[in-house]
C-alpha cells in the first residue's frame, strides 16, 4: 500500500520542541516534493514548510527560524524539526508529498495527520 506515515506529535509548553516526521511506505521509489501543512480549529489550512529531493526549502514567515524541514532520500522521510513553540502553533500537521513509484508513476499523497498542542 503506497501512503505517507506521520508521527512525533504530541503535548509541549511554549518554548519546547518536536520532531514530526513523514515517512513514505517501502512501495514508493523516491519524494519529488514534500510539504508541511497545519489546520487550527477554525482556520484555513496553511502552508508551514516545503522541500525538494534537491534539498530547496521554503517557509511560512510566522515559522521562519523556529522550524528546519529536511529531507532523507535513503529513507523517503522527511522531518520538520519545530523549535521555540508557541502556542499559536497549536494545530493538526499534515505532510503531502508527490512520490515516484517504480516504473515512474507519480502520485501526491496525504498523511493521517498528527496533533501538535502547546501549552503550559
Amino acid at each position: 500500500q503506497v501512503q505517507l506515515v506521520e508521527s512525533g506529535g504530541g503535548l509541549v509548553q511554549p518554548g519546547g520542541s518536536l520532531r514530526l516526521s513523514c515517512a513514505a511506505s517501502a512501495s514508493v521509489f523516491s519524494i519529488n516534493a514534500l510539504t508541511w501543512y497545519r489546520q487550527a480549529p477554525g482556520k484555513e489550512r496553511e502552508l508551514v514548510a516545503s522541500i525538494t529531493s534537491g534539498g530547496n526549502t521554503n517557509y511560512a514567515d510566522s515559522v521562519k527560524g523556529r522550524f528546519t524541514i529536511s529531507i532523507v532520500n535513503a529513507k523517503n522521510t522527511v522531518y520538520l524539526q519545530m523549535n521555540s513553540l508557541k502556542p499559536e502553533d497549536t494545530a493538526a500537521y499534515y505532510c503531502n508529498a508527490w512520490i515516484v513509484r517504480p516504473g515512474g508513476i507519480s502520485l501526491n499523497l496525504w498523511g493521517q495527520g498528527t496533533q501538535v498542542t502547546v501549552s503550559s
